[in-house]
């Protein structure tokens, strides 16, 4: 029974892997990952296509407020920002989907740093409103510019094809997407391993002793910024080419809500924990939609809505309460406990 790990050199230390085992268990989720779509119906992988692009969306945020500690309620803007980009350019313009993935990424990292700069002096719930607000104005803007983004009518993006293949069906869509959620949390873990994700960390701890220690915290926190709205911006292109159809009602407050819910659940800082409490909560949100329709739409009297917003509202208050590192902390309670059995009950 393994007993622990040491690191006896710096290499060690911020390694990806830190012993064996973990590579074990990377190679079988990666065959597990890659025979998925041969298993499952084309129900279950349209499910899983979405989860896919909320973990690639929600890795970002947990970049920005789960590793650096800066709340935002901007996610379902950043989100809007990279799937309109995404569509106008497919739908009005022709543009190969291959170019629209990074163009909307770097349309909302160009977001991001404008919402990042008058948001340096802010922290807690002054930089949440700013954040809500930045959702707000994008919304109006999405309305307003009717001759750019066809306003409350919407864009129809085409199906998405990449190099002359065309990726018509949820199964064939789905290899795209884990190869860019590979990306993004390989990205994720490199970038918290690195002098970047050490300044992250250490403006989140404390931010004053930060700058006294010479970490420049404006600049790392428009990093943050810069990177989150960028990870955010790909993940809602995927999203414009998954459902086809896109407008202000695709990224409504409650996306920046759950995202948030997302991080809480799985535990906030982790990249694993981001990628669970995805799966997690988009699961307990089908599970619902299943006892709802058994229940004919309701459960006593509670609508759907009304009942999924009091499961999401319970399940965070209850993390927050009893487990406020998430299910990862709960993962790695009992492993703790596995590996040091019997000498700690």
């Amino acid at each position: 029974m393994r007993t622990g790990v040491i690191q006896e050199s710096y290499g060690e230390l911020i390694s990806l892997f830190r012993n064996p085992t973990q590579i074990y268990w990377t190679w079988a989720l990666a065959i597990i990952s890659l025979a998925a779509p041969l298993l499952l119906t084309s129900h279950v992988t349209s499910m899983v296509n979405g989860m896919m692009i909320a973990a690639v969306g929600v890795i970002g945020l947990n970049l920005l407020t789960g590793t650096t500690g800066l709340i935002s309620f901007g996610h379902a803007g950043f989100l809007a920002v990279g799937g309109y980009t995404a569509a106008i350019l497919s739908a009005d313009y022709g543009i190969a989907l291959w170019l629209c993935l990074p163009a909307g990424g770097l349309m909302a990292a160009a977001f991001g740093l404008l919402v990042g700069i008058p948001s340096l002096r802010l922290k807690g719930l002054y930089l949440a409103i700013t954040t809500l607000a930045f959702t707000i104005i994008i919304t109006h803007i999405i309305l307003s510019a009717e001759s750019i983004t066809h306003g409350s009518a919407g864009i129809s993006t085409p199906k998405p094809a990449i190099f002359g293949l065309e990726l018509a069906t949820d199964k064939s869509f789905y290899y795209l997407i884990l190869a860019i959620l590979t990306l993004a949390v390989l990205g994720s873990a490199n970038i918290k391993r690195s002098r970047i994700g050490r300044a992250f960390l250490a403006i989140r701890e404390q931010d004053i002793a930060a700058r006294a220690m010479g970490v420049p915290v404006a600049r790392y926190k428009l990093y943050a910024f810069v990177v989150s709205s960028f990870y955010a911006g790909v993940a809602g292109a995927l999203m414009a080419y998954h459902i086809r159809f896109v407008n202000v009602d695709s990224f409504s407050l409650i996306l920046s809500i759950e995202a948030v819910s997302m991080i809480i659940v799985g535990g906030l800082g982790s990249t694993a924990g981001a990628v669970i409490g995805v799966v997690f909560v988009l699961g307990l949100a089908e599970v619902l939609n299943y006892v709802i329709n058994l229940t004919g739409g309701s459960l006593g009297s509670l609508s759907a809505l009304e009942l999924k917003g009091f499961i999401y509202g319970l399940t965070i208050v209850l993390f927050l309460r009893f487990e406020p590192d998430g299910l990862i902390g709960i993962y790695r309670e009992y492993k703790n406990r596995w590996i040091n059995w019997p000498f700690r009950y």
